[in-house]
């Protein structure tokens, strides 16, 4: 017996005038050329530079910006501010990413099943969801990251598991919006089993949202590593990410003020560009930006 697919409402997400919306938003096109060249610099950067990440050169100590073959300066230990910048943004970006990823899929998973039964089990995980809000999400992350191995897997499971609620949230409601449609009982009516309805039916509705805010949480995650990085309790030197570049910088703001404002910068541009992405997706979803 062949696979039942409903005719569900048309997927606005993946035709053509969501594309010709966000191509329009202009935010969202800058957003988007400045997260594909720090992308491109990040993974391809380090390989075309004289010095490595690790490359310890104790007589050019605290070099300033544009001195020599050092274009960002170097570091109290003499390591080139470029090279540990690149290489510290793949670091932030992948745990950033996978981080979005993780999230997204428990935060979905829980929505979903949430918004679809309703009553009970409805009840149930919203308030599983409400006792992990109830926690500032900071200081949860700061408790779960004191007792693990810092190493990049471990803060982006713990980032993960501290993030996901909003996106369950929105799930749930938009599930709560659609389960009663007709393609849902029509699918009910046909004898289509609840998972499938949920996954193969209700879900593919809802990807817009969830996109969106899953760009959200890839900034989102990015700064929580940064903040723990800062605090010491994240991912741990010789191995550079923004957050710990930050923390080493913290004790030389007067005499060498280039080792904190680089890397600020850097986060700053990497989470204004996801910011300005999801910005332009979420107007690209809504089709009540849509002329008439």
């Amino acid at each position: 017996m062949t696979e039942t697919t409903l005719d569900t409402p048309s997927h606005r997400w993946w035709n053509s005038r969501a594309l010709s919306r966000f191509m329009r938003h202009r935010l969202a096109i800058i957003g988007t050329a400045m997260l594909l060249l720090l992308t491109l610099a990040c993974f391809a950067g380090p390989h075309l530079l004289a010095y490595d990440e690790l490359f310890i050169d104790l007589r050019a100590r605290f070099s300033p910006p544009l001195t020599g073959d050092h274009y960002l300066g170097t570091d109290p230990m003499g390591r080139d501010i470029t090279a540990r910048l690149l290489v510290a943004g793949q670091t932030s970006l992948l745990v950033g990413f996978f981080a979005m990823i993780l999230s997204t899929l428990i935060g979905t998973v829980i929505g979903v099943v949430a918004g679809y039964y309703g009553g009970r089990v409805n009840a149930a995980l919203m308030r599983f969801v409400d006792a992990f809000l109830a926690f500032p999400s900071i200081f949860l992350l700061l408790a779960l990251a004191a007792f693990i191995n810092p190493s990049p897997v471990m803060i982006t499971v713990i980032i993960a598991v501290t993030s996901w609620m909003e996106i369950a949230r929105i799930v749930e409601a938009e599930v709560k919006s659609l389960r009663e449609r007709d393609f849902v009982m029509a699918g009910r009516m046909l004898g289509l089993s609840n998972t499938h309805i949920m996954f193969r039916e209700l879900l593919p509705n809802m990807v817009g949202p969830i996109i969106v805010a899953a760009t959200l949480t890839v900034a989102r995650a990015i700064l929580l590593e940064a903040y723990i990085s800062f605090l010491g309790y994240g991912i741990q030197p010789p191995l550079p990410s923004w957050g710990n570049m930050l923390n080493g910088a913290q004790q030389y703001l007067d005499s060498a003020p280039w080792l904190a404002i680089v890397p600020g910068i850097t986060i700053t541009i990497a989470v204004t560009s996801f910011n300005f992405i999801g910005d332009g997706l979420r107007d690209a979803f809504d089709v009540r930006s849509e002329p008439t």
